[in-house]
């Protein structure tokens, strides 16, 4: 049986349009209609609908959509029972996030990193080689839940001087180049913490905040042996306040990439 993917090739194929063509006529970007076309993702219903109707087949990307719809929330599902069950509330909450804000010290955020690199941070010498790769797994999993779906999150990412200078010297140009194309794209934003600031309260702490669609506001912090999420008010305005000042720290987002891009040049 022909997956999603094979049959939204064949018929835009059949009809001789391109991706862009495509996007263009069912309100949405090329690079999405790639993305189903890739597997990465799988459309909405109301896109599937869409697609339908322009390519004329009937409700044919709606069953398939609605199949791997299926397979993939239960393949999720598997991937997130891998997690730890300190950290499932939290991915939770980023999967229903409208924004969301991550201050890093001493890594790059785990949604900005390349497959090398997480693998780099999760090899403590502490995992095997299997536990590494199921965790990793999840982890660019959580990577394209968060950033790859149709109406994505607005994310903001802060991070110190020393966590953009964190990767080995074999996977920093890569990763680099990923916190590029990041910043490039649609509601994500990049920014750093040059050196010379002085004293602020991220030079503790990381953490992160969770907006979410009923106008609550949670909070993340993560220490040596578990993470939990705060929704307690006073500790949750506290952290906002932290962000803030962090944050009137930082380079804008077109100093960031003009930072960055001296790093990788200079490789």
């Amino acid at each position: 049986m022909n997956t999603l993917p094979e049959t939204l090739r064949r018929l835009r194929n059949e009809r001789s349009v391109t991706q862009e063509q495509v996007g263009e006529a069912i309100l949405v970007s090329g690079s999405l209609i790639a993305a189903f076309e890739q597997g990465r993702l799988v459309p909405q219903s109301d896109t599937a609908r869409r697609l339908d109707e322009f390519l004329g087949s009937g409700k044919r990307i709606q069953q398939l959509a609605a199949e791997a719809a299926e397979a993939r929330e239960q393949a999720r599902e598997r991937r997130r029972l891998a997690q730890a069950a300190w950290f499932r509330p939290w991915t939770q909450l980023e999967e229903s996030a409208t924004t969301l804000r991550y201050y890093e010290l001493g890594v790059i955020p785990g949604l900005l990193q390349t497959e090398d690199y997480a693998r780099s941070v999760l090899d403590s010498g502490l995992r095997g080689a299997r536990e590494i790769e199921e965790q990793l797994a999840v982890r660019m999993e959580r990577q394209a839940v968060v950033l790859d779906r149709e109406d994505p999150p607005v994310c903001v990412f802060m991070m110190d001087i020393g966590a953009v200078r964190s990767a080995h010297p074999t996977i920093a140009k890569a990763q680099l180049e990923r916190l590029l194309a990041e910043s490039e794209r649609y509601r994500t934003f990049v920014h750093v913490v040059p050196d010379g600031v002085g004293m602020h309260p991220g030079r503790s702490v990381s953490f992160a905040l969770a907006s979410l669609d009923n106008g609550g506001l949670a909070g993340y912090v993560e220490d040596l042996f578990e993470g939990r999420v705060i929704t307690d008010s006073p500790r949750v305005t506290g952290l906002d306040r932290a962000w803030h000042s962090i944050n009137a720290l930082a380079l804008n987002v077109f100093q960031t990439r003009d930072l960055i891009r001296g790093m990788v040049r200079a490789l």
